[in-house]
């Protein structure tokens, strides 16, 4: 066990030294530069020369790789060259905003996924399961932008039943009382979480399905069928608890695709969190807020993939966290 979790912890400190390495060369390769204003706005070039000094920009590339990885050895992230304040303020700001957005995004992806696989599993190869299955197909394999763009010109524009985006209501927000802040946030919450989660629930159906459906092939179901069990108590009871197991993985997964669809859905909904705040700073050419959001989601991925590998073990306990 001890073996295996420094392995692992070596494993994932790699991996996101890796992540950051490349995407420091990525931003600092790529077109365009920071602190160049909008043509309508010119900033005077020794103006820029100097913020680029200021910053240590004009020193050689690998010397500006090794005082970063320095400064984040002592854990300084920098300071924002957009927000002209620290980055570890601008991500204290975005990281609630997107707890909230992911947690009940997941929330609805396994929640909504796993029952939807129970009742395909329980009446499989009927009408039912067909159309379910076309349905969480069609949903799986769409683009979590455009289903935004849908709901919000449904529900936000032609309906006018939740807002178009922000958190909340800003005007008003602050003149309510704690049940209507709660609602207002409520509000602000469902057309985003729900881009992500219906667009996740649609895989987790199909693995919870599939996994059913294996898990109810086997000698142990069977013989809980030949003692008279009914099949829900089979399905349930038996057969539902070895095929959580694909499912838990599928968490470990589940978390990278929603930070990285979290980049879309927070830029179209103007929902001040992770996402947006890395958008930004790619346009803004930001890069230590680049670096400092792609440190953050690495290590989100990296805790993500560790969690679903002991769950897993604690779901099967045939499976020893030895490899």
């Amino acid at each position: 066990m001890r073996a295996w979790l420094l392995r692992r912890v070596a494993a994932g400190i790699a991996i996101v030294f890796a992540a950051v390495s490349l995407t420091f060369v990525a931003i600092h390769l790529a077109p365009g530069q920071p602190f160049l204003p909008p043509d309508e706005r010119p900033m005077a070039p020794e103006v820029v020369a100097r913020l680029r000094r200021n910053y240590g920009l004009d020193r050689p590339l690998p010397e500006q790789y090794l005082r970063y990885f320095v400064q984040l050895a002592r854990g300084e992230l920098g300071e924002s060259f957009s927000q002209r304040r620290p980055v570890a303020q601008a991500i204290a700001d975005a990281v609630p905003n997107t707890l909230l957005l992911t947690t009940t995004a997941l929330a609805i992806d396994f929640t909504l996924g796993i029952l939807i696989g129970l009742f395909q599993a329980a009446r499989a190869r009927r009408r039912s399961d067909v159309a379910l299955a076309n349905v969480t197909l069609f949903f799986y394999s769409l683009p979590t932008f455009w289903l935004a763009l849908v709901l919000q010109l449904v529900f936000a524009l032609w309906l006018g039943w939740f807002p178009t985006g922000g958190v909340t209501e800003s005007a008003l927000y602050g003149s309510l009382p704690l049940l209507g802040r709660l609602a207002d946030r409520l509000r602000h919450l469902v057309l985003p979480a729900l881009t992500l989660g219906l667009v996740g629930a649609g895989g987790t159906a199909r693995f919870q399905r599939a996994a059913l459906l294996e898990a109810l092939g086997h000698e142990y179901v069977r013989t809980a069928r030949a003692k008279g069990l009914a099949e829900r108590a089979v399905l349930v009871r038996h057969a539902w608890r070895d095929a959580l197991l694909p499912v838990i993985s599928l968490a470990g997964v589940a978390l990278p695709f929603l930070l990285t669809g979290a980049v879309l859905i927070e830029t179209v909904f103007s929902w001040p969190g992770l996402g947006k705040l890395a958008a930004d700073a790619i346009s803004a050419r930001d890069y230590p807020l680049v670096l400092a959001t792609t440190l953050l989601a690495t290590c989100a991925v990296v805790a993500g993939s560790f969690i679903a590998d002991v769950l897993t073990a604690v779901a099967d306990p045939r499976v020893r966290l030895t490899a």
